[in-house]
């Protein structure tokens, strides 16, 4: 009688345990995103949706703006659909480099567009985090990250942000979130790196200028793809293009 019990409850055990594995395989499935966002939104097309000229900025091809070496650009091109690097000029001289890097599948750290961070210490630059900003532009409040990179005589500040699909974001726990909410609804979402960057002596003066272009540049674009590369509105009013102070 005692072997059959414990027969009896060997096969419910496995029996429980086989349901139990069963229900996990069905919700890993259920949870597992399918839906790519890039086959049913806009399309990206950075060297047709970005102006090469644009209200008192002119492309300037004369200055490129810092790229990674080809080892480390040989494992972007796996992760990046496609890539955009100009400099524009004003009529003052000033000039603003751009680099925006999109990448069709960004729900995981693994295919995430990396941070600038890495790009610029990999080319010998001297990294600072100058923290974060609030950026507005129009009705579009933009959390960014504020870099400046050294190299020699060369000064250069460095704003950025990421998108994916058509929410702005940083890499980090911000990233991490959206993934999981896109993830939840079974998304594969698209997005990219935007990255503007200067040269000045004064750290403020070379962010304003930035701030200048990038409100100049989101006038330019057309309605329907400006939430792809500055993400959706999320301002009830119109506000003026303020930054705060830097962090010294």
């Amino acid at each position: 009688m005692l072997r059959r019990n414990s027969i009896v409850t060997v096969s419910w055990k496995s029996n429980f345990i086989a349901f139990l594995m069963l229900i996990t395989a069905l919700v890993a499935y259920y949870f597992t995103p399918r839906m790519h966002l890039s086959d049913v939104k806009t399309k990206i097309d950075l060297a047709s949706q970005i102006p090469k000229s644009f209200g008192d900025w002119q492309e300037d091809s004369s200055l490129v703006p810092i790229l990674p070496d080809p080892q480390v650009q040989a494992r972007l091109d796996v992760l990046y659909s496609s890539t955009l690097a100009r400099t524009y000029r004003n009529n003052a001289g000033d000039r603003v480099m751009l680099s925006i890097a999109y990448g069709s599948d960004q729900s995981s750290e693994a295919t995430a567009v990396h941070r600038p961070e890495f790009c610029y210490s990999a080319q010998g630059f001297n990294v600072s985090d100058l923290g974060k900003a609030t950026l507005h532009l129009g009705s579009r409040e933009l959390i960014v990250q504020h870099l400046r990179g050294v190299l020699g005589s060369r000064h250069e500040t460095i704003t950025y942000w990421i998108t994916l699909d058509e929410t702005a974001t940083l890499p980090g726990f911000g990233r991490k979130m959206a993934q999981l909410r896109y993830g939840l609804r079974g998304e594969i979402p698209d997005g990219l790196l935007f990255r503007v960057s200067s040269f000045a002596a004064n750290d403020q003066k070379s962010y304003e200028l930035q701030n200048q272009f990038l409100k100049d540049l989101i006038s330019s674009m057309s309605a329907a793809i400006i939430p792809r590369y500055f993400g959706k509105s999320n301002l009830k009013f119109q506000t003026t293009a303020s930054l705060p102070a830097l962090n010294k």
